[in-house]
């Protein structure tokens, strides 16, 4: 039997939380639907899509992280704190670099740009935070924005209350919230960071990938299909409209079309404005607008905390390596000081900027500043029509600079994080430093929504593109405001509301007795050297 049908409702191309969402809402609200999942990279977790940091044992889970790195799999990618300050550019574990294409002459690039290629993409290895955006952050033309936001809670299993029993958590938040909260209104005030993580009854933490928002309701449709280890090379447009998509097998080397009516482009805001360009599907703002959040990070140790020694299990969660004593902490967005910061426990941490204290760990701590980027339709990736790159694609290069403004609120971030940092302890280091541009891993607005084709915007307020009907787009690269939090809960919002309108449109066609809206015309010829298995 092929692992590939000929036809289905909706193919999803990406199996990050976006594309499950796409997924679990249509198995909620049309189950049986035929929902076919393509993902390039392999299943490095059970269940499929679940976050590495679940896997008990360290060394299948440095395996997982490896076989999530793409054609750097066998790359060393763990970097230490010293690394990081010197600014070596280093993917982080279950990460590939982008390369040579990450940044353009004369530009500042995204250095160490990144993506993963696995099962569950960049959510099976994200740190799940999940604010929500505030003021200038805000899709302000999206009326619905706070039920989508409360949405993308329910199936990402938000919580604020993760680390509400580690004995350093409150005394980090008093001690910024003395600092910070004065004439910050109620919901800017500093606070438990709300993360995409539950307990086990044993209390072991358990982080939140794309098999939380997919959920046993999805996994039980029997409509629902994941194929891992398939490269979508193509989508398919016939009369203007979505046809289905050309896959090749990364098993067999075979290429397959799966004719679709509906099309999600969930790859990430690098790689679904790629796949675009090489379908031909070019619109103006096609990967423009790219944006990123330049990162300031500072290491302190807490103040007075030796006291609480006896309060606090040195003993790691069972299983995850991981230890609950200084928590989360969430210091949100305003448009009078553009930042999002966090303040985490250092195994928490993606970003490794300092060793802890092994007398009493927990009591170093990284605080991270992310800034909101000055947007520009000349920050973009440019495609090569002759190049390509490790998967046949067309080669990307990022065209990105920091603007004045930019380098203003860098500046202006830089002072805040030591203030921040000497309200709660004592400064490891004389002076905060800058990560390499792209370490945030945010990358946003290559896809991006609008209210008006006006030339500036990629896709409708429902994600579905203005030039293409029936091909949606999820993912961060959707998100057409500067935000400076990060930008997962926001973007499973936005996708909530493009899958709602696909579960809509399939309701209609059922009661107007058909499940397809093409006709069966012959598509384009397949790729040289492929096959379609019948």
């Amino acid at each position: 039997m092929s692992r590939y049908p000929e036809e289905t409702d909706v193919v999803i191309v990406g199996s990050g939380p976006t594309g499950a969402t796409y997924a679990r809402i249509i198995a909620e609200t049309r189950p049986g639907t035929s929902v076919v999942m393509l993902e390039a990279g392999p299943t490095v977790s059970a269940p499929p899509g679940a976050h590495v940091k679940n896997i008990a044992d360290p060394d299948e889970r440095s395996q997982a992280q490896r076989r999530s790195a793409g054609p750097d799999a066998d790359a060393e990618t763990v970097a230490h704190p010293g690394e990081v300050k010197a600014g070596q550019l280093r993917a982080r574990p279950g990460t590939f670099l982008v390369g040579d294409g990450a940044a353009g002459d004369g530009d500042d690039g995204l250095p160490v740009a990144a993506q993963s290629c696995n099962v569950g993409g960049m959510a099976a290895h994200w740190t799940g935070a999940c604010p929500r955006p505030r003021e200038g952050e805000r899709v302000g033309f999206l009326p619905d924005l706070d039920a989508l936001l409360h949405e993308a809670e329910r199936l990402l299993g938000v919580t604020s209350q993760a680390f509400e029993d580690s004995p350093f958590g409150d005394l980090i938040v008093s001690r910024l919230a003395a600092e910070l909260d004065g004439g910050r209104a109620p919901e800017a005030r500093v606070g438990p960071m709300p993360l995409a993580v539950h307990r086990r009854e044993d209390g072991a933490l358990v982080w939140a990938g794309s098999d939380v928002v997919l959920g046993d309701v999805t996994r039980a449709d029997p409509g629902f299909r994941l194929v891992d280890e398939s490269l979508v090379t193509r989508v398919l447009v016939e009369d203007g409209q979505a046809a289905g998509v050309e896959v090749t097998d990364r098993t067999s080397g075979t290429t397959h079309i799966i004719r679709a009516a509906h099309v999600v482009v969930a790859a990430d805001a690098l790689r679904t404005p790629q796949l675009l360009w090489a379908s031909g599907i070019r619109p103006t703002a096609l990967g423009r607008y790219l944006n990123d959040q330049t990162q300031v990070v500072f290491a302190v140790r807490l103040r007075d905390v030796v006291d609480r020694a006896g309060e606090q299990s040195a003993q790691a969660e069972p299983g995850m390596g991981l230890s609950s004593t200084s928590g989360v902490t969430w210091v949100p967005y305003t448009d009078d000081e553009p930042f999002h910061g966090q303040i985490m426990q250092l195994d928490a941490s993606p970003v490794p900027v300092a060793e802890d204290d092994p007398v009493l760990p927990g009591s170093v701590v990284g605080l991270g500043l992310f800034c909101a980027k000055d947007l520009s339709p000349e920050d973009r990736i440019d495609f090569s029509d002759e190049r390509t790159d490790a998967f046949g694609l067309p080669a990307p290069t990022i065209r990105y600079r920091l603007s004045e403004k930019d380098h203003r609120e860098l500046r202006r971030a830089r002072e805040r994080i030591v203030r921040w940092g000497r309200a709660i302890g004592e400064p490891l280091d004389d002076s905060p430093f800058t990560l390499p541009l792209g370490s945030s891993l945010h990358y946003q607005g290559t896809t991006r929504m609008g209210l008006e084709d006006d030339g500036s915007s990629v896709c409708r307020p429902d994600s579905e593109l203005w030039d293409v009907p029936g091909v949606f787009v999820a993912g961060n690269g959707v998100i057409p405001t500067p935000t400076a939090c990060n930008p997962t809960l926001t973007s499973v919002a936005l996708a909530v509301r493009g899958a709602r309108e696909i579960a809509r449109r399939l309701s209609g066609d059922a009661e107007r007795g058909r499940s397809q809206t093409w006709a069966r015309a012959p598509l384009a010829s397949l790729t040289e050297g492929g096959s379609h298995d019948s």
